[in-house]
């Protein structure tokens, strides 16, 4: 009885724990941008989605995909964003040979929680 009763204090000590630890959370300004007409010519554009710790530990941003192809290159920080504080993810899009709408969409995975967040970005590029 002892034995199992120990085991048991244990169990809720490893629980409580872990709640103490904290997690991280994200909240972006925007998720969205529109660039508008671009002229091919003029070359790379870029939009920053800024956003913040909303949670109790620190945030890590474990990777942002590139939306399916090699005309757009994100950087975001390496080093974790303590709570409360704020971060730049910079997306470029190269327009060149890319004539015509599109609509891309990046996900940014973390250490906020399982989903991965999407930020799209839109615009016409003309030559």
């Amino acid at each position: 009885m002892k034995k199992i009763f120990l085991i048991l204090l244990f169990v809720i000590t490893l629980g409580g724990i872990a709640s103490a630890a904290g997690k991280a959370g994200i909240k972006f300004d925007a998720t969205s941008h529109d660039f508008g007409t671009i002229h091919e010519k003029d070359g790379k554009v870029s939009a920053v989605y800024t956003f913040t710790n909303t949670g109790d530990a620190p945030l890590t941003i474990i990777t942002v995909t590139n939306g399916g192809c090699g005309c757009t290159k994100p950087s975001y920080p390496l080093e974790p964003i303590a709570p409360g504080k704020s971060g730049e993810i910079k997306i470029t899009f190269d327009p060149k040979g890319r004539k015509g709408e599109f609509n891309r969409t990046v996900k940014v995975k973390t250490n906020a929680g399982s989903a991965r967040k999407k930020l799209t970005f839109s615009g016409v590029v003309v030559r």
